[in-house]
């Protein structure tokens, strides 16, 4: 399990944000300097902190006309250099999706954020967790990913927004920060990342336009390619790459096992929770609520939902014991843990897995996990009698 970016200061540094203020802040101390968005609930703080301090932090700030203005906007920012980043909630989010499909197509390093809220459509400017199909499936059109961070607090908000800029660089591809309107509304005692040094940033030797002083023709940025043959080499290679982030950024949580992460494999849960984000927090405590019952349970969270952590979820599907998935949505985190399952190999037993699932801005309630939890062992007991 891999952790990272995490903000090493004192306790007496923490100070009092939103998670919205929290994203914008990490964002600002990562070398953001160019953010462009439209305003939108629940993540209007994110745009207003950016426009009061991203110009005197010597960057550029821009309310755009629309979604899809700003998303190309971030487009023609980071092809010129510059960290870039924009957010929005759902509706918005959909709207920037044909510019995020041209940034992975063009191999740029850009940051998107939304805060998600209930739909389809309009819906609601309540939580929701509705949007996981389309971070986690690329969201637009064509062969591509995202990399899509979880947060389950504030901390979080402003320890992944950090880390998002660094895997944005790394492996020059779009990196989405996917929370919800509990988590960036909330209020909590946050340790910021320290600024970066503008000198240490990785160079980006493929930006657009012609260097002073360099004899080279100008360079051109384009998710063009008209030569089909051309246009899958570009593409496999991509994917070639997508599995070097398999293997080296997938980012996980459990707790409640017997086994430390890493070479756990599930033993000492009688069930476990599998939940991610605000879902996550509520998992904590049912798994709370059960422990003075007596019974045992394991959380599973995914801090990383692309890529997501199948083998480490499996392992503990291999136990053959009952998976409970909660999630603010009626049914796509769910797949995923299905698909955990099934990479448990053939001669494993297969977990009855159960859905908690709300929509339209719902949240589960610890109790209601709670007698879930119950309800599903009593069956299960009942069944083995």
């Amino acid at each position: 399990m891999s952790e990272g970016g995490k903000a090493e200061s004192r306790a007496d540094d923490r100070v009092l944000m939103k998670g919205n203020e929290a994203i914008a802040e990490a964002a600002l101390r990562a070398g953001c300097r160019a953010y462009f968005g439209y305003p939108i609930t629940p993540q209007g703080e994110i745009i207003a902190y950016m426009a009061n301090r991203l110009i005197d932090a010597g960057g550029v700030f821009i309310q755009a006309e629309s979604e899809i203005a700003s998303i190309n906007m971030v487009y023609g920012a980071s092809a010129a250099g510059a960290r870039a980043m924009t957010s929005s909630s759902s509706p918005g989010i959909s709207l920037k999706q044909e510019g995020i499909s041209y940034a992975a197509g063009a191999d740029l390093p850009v940051v998107v954020v939304n805060v998600s809220r209930g739909g389809p459509g309009l819906g609601s400017i309540a939580p929701a967790q509705s949007d996981y199909f389309q971070a986690t499936r690329g969201g637009g059109h064509g062969d591509y990913r995202c990399i899509v961070l979880a947060p389950k607090s504030v901390q979080e908000c402003a320890d992944l927004c950090y880390l998002a800029f660094d895997l944005a660089d790394k492996y020059r591809m779009p990196v989405m920060v996917l929370a919800d309107g509990v988590i960036g509304q909330s209020m909590e005692g946050v340790l910021l990342p320290p600024p970066v040094d503008a000198a240490s940033l990785p160079g980006r030797d493929w930006i657009v336009g012609h260097m002073a002083g360099e004899k080279r023709p100008p360079r051109h940025i384009s998710s063009l390619g008209l030569v089909p043959e051309e246009m899958e080499a570009r593409t496999r290679a991509r994917f070639e790459r997508y599995e070097i982030i398999k293997a080296e950024e997938t980012r996980f949580e459990a707790s409640g096992y017997r086994i430390p992460c890493g070479s756990f494999t599930g033993e000492g849960a009688d069930i476990t929770l599998a939940a991610y984000g605000t879902s996550a927090r509520v998992a904590l405590g049912a798994q709370q609520l059960a422990a003075k019952e007596g019974i045992r349970v394991g959380i599973f969270r995914p801090i990383t939902l692309w890529p997501f952590p199948y083998r480490a979820l499996s392992k503990i599907a291999a136990t053959g014991k009952p998976i409970l998935v909660v999630e603010m949505s009626l049914g796509q985190f769910v797949e995923d843990v299905k698909l955990a399952a099934f990479e448990a190999g053939p001669g494993s037993p297969r977990p009855p897995i159960h859905l908690l699932g709300h929509s339209g801005g719902m949240i589960p309630s610890e109790e209601e996990v709670f007698a879930e939890i119950v309800r599903i062992l009593r069956k299960q007991g009942a069944g083995e009698k």
